[in-house]
């Protein structure tokens, strides 16, 4: 799957409504106002608006990606919206390649929202960033929930995504797209609002993290590599590399990511 490509097409609707949902969910999830005099690397950095968010709040950025498409967005973004900044810096490279990881050094805030599943080997990845962390310091990642049989479903949706030609990856996206409105319709419905209001999809800005309804569904249906993981799993992983759960946010058992904040607790 070319995430880059999507989120070329996401960046075109970005502003400053979504810039400031972005900021604020980093303000929330990290228990921090600003992060001022802080070191904040961003693995998988997508379309930028992280690495952007990081940026605003004061952090020294570096920003890499897998994906060249992907370090294009994210040097647009720098260009764009922080006057091509001397404190945040870009580059391609994976966060399978311990070599290349070993350059980097460590970080107050480690960040990885939706990116070590997609990478063909999810524990090697986990087990990867886990020295990127400062004593002390953060790592803010969001892992697939694991979902059984249901996983198994979207895995094998996934790969017929990658397998079709164009036309039919577009059928397959508008008809999950369908299928997810209807459903958060009736979701509206049940709560006494009204479910054609095309305010539900303004408030995804506002709400989740800027991001937009229609690029997360694209991503949703074609996104593979894919992996999952329990919530347990990734804590356990993580306590044994000596690292404390500050803050966790889940599915409730259904779909989408898990979202932690871990603090490195060693010395």
């Amino acid at each position: 799957f070319s995430f880059g490509a999507n989120w070329q097409n996401f960046i075109s609707c970005l502003n400053d409504e979504r810039i400031d949902a972005a900021v604020k969910s980093l303000q929330d999830y990290l228990n921090q106002d600003s992060l001022d005099g802080r070191t904040f690397l961003d693995i998988g950095s997508g379309s930028g608006l992280f690495s952007l968010a990081a940026h605003r709040l004061g952090a020294k950025v570096y920003s890499f990606d897998y994906d060249p498409q992907s370090v294009a967005c994210t040097e647009y973004l720098r260009k764009q919206f922080a006057n091509n900044a001397e404190n945040w810096e870009i580059s391609q490279g994976s966060v399978l390649d311990q070599e290349f990881l070993a350059s980097l050094g460590t970080y107050d805030v480690v960040y990885s929202w939706g990116v070590l599943h997609h990478t063909g080997d999810l524990w090697s990845a986990c087990s990867n960033v886990s020295p990127l962390v400062s004593p002390g310091g953060k790592l803010f990642i969001a892992i697939y929930n694991d979902q059984g049989i249901f996983s198994e479903f979207w895995l094998a949706v996934k790969k017929l995504y990658n397998r079709s030609i164009s036309l039919f990856r577009w059928i397959l996206v508008f008809l999950f797209f369908v299928v997810f409105e209807l459903r958060a319709m009736l979701g509206a419905l049940v709560r006494g609002r009204n479910p054609f209001s095309l305010k539900r999809w303004r408030d995804k800005a506002s709400k989740e993290r800027g991001m937009s309804r229609w690029y997360d569904i694209i991503d949703w249906v074609g996104g593979y590599p894919f992996e999952v993981a329990k919530p347990e799993a990734v804590f356990n992983f993580f306590k044994e590399r000596g690292f404390k759960l500050e803050r966790l946010k889940t599915c409730g058992g259904g779909l989408g990511c898990c979202e932690y904040v871990f603090s490195n607790q060693s010395e």
